[in-house]
C-alpha cells in the first residue's frame, strides 16, 4: 500500500493532484470524472433523491493527507467550504503520524429507537409488562427485516424508562436498541418501532405517539487517539514543550466552559462533517448526536480530552456517537459519496467511524495548535485570501496575485481585494 505522507500535494496541479489519488484508489475514469463533476449527480438522480428540485449545488471537495489508523495508511475525501480545514487536519495527521498515527475504535452499531406510550393505567404495572415480554418484543422487531437478521444484525434489547412529569403527563418511553450492521439504521429502526406500536399498546393499555430512532447514538460510540512528542511540536521560535502545555490549557478552557466547548466541539465536527459530506452521510444527525453527548453529564463540555503524559507527549482523545453507513441511502445514491468511499478503502461502518474519529481528532489539534501558538487567523486567512479575491471578480492568475498582495499587507477585506484588482487590470 502507497504512503499517504506526501510532501507539497497542495502546490501540485489540480490534475496531477486527482491523477495520483486515481492511481492510488485505482479509480476508473467514470468515477474520475464524477470526483471532476463531470458525471456526479445528475439533475435526473437529484430529482428523485429529494422533493421539489430545481437545480444542483456543489462544494470543493479535497483529500486530507498523512493519516495512518490502526496502522493503515489512509486518504481522506473532505468536502466543506471553509478554508484551512483540510490542511489543518492534513497537518496535524503528519505530527500524530510521527508517534504512531492515530489508534482508533468503535463500539457496535447498536442504534435506539424509542417508543412512547401515554395514557397508561397503571405505569409500574405497565413496565412490568414489557419487561416480562421483552423476548416477544424483540422476535417481533428482529422479523421486520429479514436481510439485516441474516447479516447479523436485528433487535439486541428493550429498555423501559418512566417518566413521570412531563408536560403533557406521566407516560414510558420504550427504547428499542437494534443493530444495524453496516447501515446508519434510520429507516430500519423507524420501520421497527411503526411495527411494534400495536404489540407495545396491547402489553401496556396505553396509547402509543412517537415511534422514531434517536440521534442521541450513545450505544454506537468511535474513539481515536494520538501521542505527540513535544519535539514534534516546536515551531517558529515556539518551544515544543511550551506548544504541549498551551493546547493543553486551551483544552481545559474547553472543558471548563460551554461558551469555549461550543466553539472547540465545531472546531473537530468541521473535520468529522466534511467526511460526512463526502460519503453521503446524515451529517445533521452526527451534530445533534455530538452536541447531546457532549451534554450528557447535564453540562456542556468538550468531545475531546488532551493531557500530558509522565514524558511530556501530548497525548489526546476523542469519543462521540457516530450513526454511519457504507450501504442505503445517499452513500449509494450519490456517484461521487461512492468514490469517496473507494478512495477511503474502508470495508465497514465500523471503520468509516474510525477514520471520521481520526479526523475530528487531528482538526481538534490543527485549531489548538494555532489558537495556543500564533492565533488562528495567520494561516486561515491566508487560505481565505483567495476566496475574497473570488468574490472580488478575480479571474485565473488575478487569484492568487491579488491575494498574495492582501495577505503580504494583513489585510484581507473585500473592499481592498477590490482595489489591487483594479490596480492590477
Amino acid at each position: 500500500m502507497p504512503s499517504s505522507r506526501v510532501s507539497g500535494f497542495y502546490n501540485w496541479p489540480l490534475q496531477e493532484r486527482l491523477e495520483w489519488v486515481a492511481q492510488w484508489a485505482g479509480l476508473t475514469e467514470e468515477e474520475v470524472a464524477a470526483l471532476q463533476g463531470e458525471a456526479g449527480l445528475s439533475a435526473g438522480q437529484a430529482d428523485r433523491m429529494i422533493e421539489n428540485v430545481v437545480g444542483r449545488y456543489a462544494l470543493p471537495l479535497g483529500i486530507a493527507l498523512n493519516f495512518q489508523v490502526n496502522g493503515r495508511d489512509v486518504l481522506v475525501p473532505m468536502v466543506i467550504e471553509e478554508p484551512s480545514v483540510v490542511a489543518g487536519a492534513s497537518f496535524a495527521a503528519r505530527l500524530a503520524r510521527a508517534g504512531g498515527g492515530f489508534r482508533a475504535g468503535a463500539t457496535l452499531p447498536e442504534m435506539i429507537g424509542q417508543i412512547q406510550v401515554l395514557d397508561v393505567p397503571d405505569l409500574a404495572a405497565a413496565a412490568a409488562a414489557l419487561v416480562t415480554e421483552r423476548d416477544r418484543i424483540l422476535a417481533a422487531a428482529s422479523e421486520v427485516d429479514p436481510v439485516l437478521q441474516r447479516l447479523g444484525g436485528g433487535a439486541r434489547d428493550l429498555i423501559v424508562r418512566v417518566l413521570p412529569e412531563t408536560p403533557a403527563g406521566p407516560m414510558l418511553v420504550v427504547h428499542l436498541v437494534y443493530d444495524v450492521r453496516d447501515a446508519m439504521g434510520a429507516n430500519a429502526v423507524n420501520t421497527a418501532c411503526e411495527r411494534l406500536a400495536p404489540l407495545i399498546a396491547e402489553i401496556t393499555g396505553g396509547r402509543v405517539g412517537l415511534r422514531i430512532l434517536s440521534n442521541l447514538a450513545d450505544r454506537r460510540l468511535a474513539w481515536a487517539e494520538c501521542s505527540i512528542s513535544a519535539a514534534a511540536l516546536a515551531f517558529d521560535g515556539f518551544a515544543g514543550e511550551q506548544v504541549a502545555r498551551g493546547i493543553m490549557e486551551a483544552w481545559a478552557f474547553a472543558a471548563a466552559d460551554p461558551y469555549r466547548a461550543a466553539t472547540h466541539n465545531k472546531g473537530i465536527l468541521n473535520g468529522i462533517d466534511a467526511v460526512a459530506l463526502a460519503t453521503g452521510q446524515d451529517w445533521r444527525a452526527i451534530e445533534a448526536g455530538a452536541h447531546a453527548y457532549a451534554a450528557r453529564s447535564g453540562r456542556y463540555t468538550s468531545l475531546s480530552t488532551w493531557r500530558l503524559d509522565g514524558e511530556g507527549n501530548l497525548v489526546g482523545r476523542l469519543e462521540l456517537p457516530l450513526a454511519v453507513g457504507i450501504v442505503g441511502g445517499a452513500t449509494r445514491a450519490h456517484p461521487t459519496a461512492r468514490v469517496a468511499l473507494k478512495i477511503l478503502g474502508v470495508q465497514t461502518a465500523r471503520e468509516l467511524a474510525e477514520v471520521m474519529a481520526a479526523v475530528g481528532l487531528a482538526q481538534n489539534l490543527a485549531a489548538l495548535r494555532a489558537l495556543a501558538t500564533e492565533g488562528i487567523q495567520k494561516g486561515h486567512m491566508a487560505l481565505h485570501a483567495r476566496q475574497v479575491a473570488i468574490a472580488a471578480g478575480a479571474v485565473g492568475e488575478e487569484i492568487e496575485e491579488v491575494a498574495r498582495r492582501m495577505v503580504a499587507e494583513g489585510v484581507v477585506r473585500p473592499d481592498r481585494a477590490e482595489e489591487i484588482l483594479g490596480r492590477i487590470r
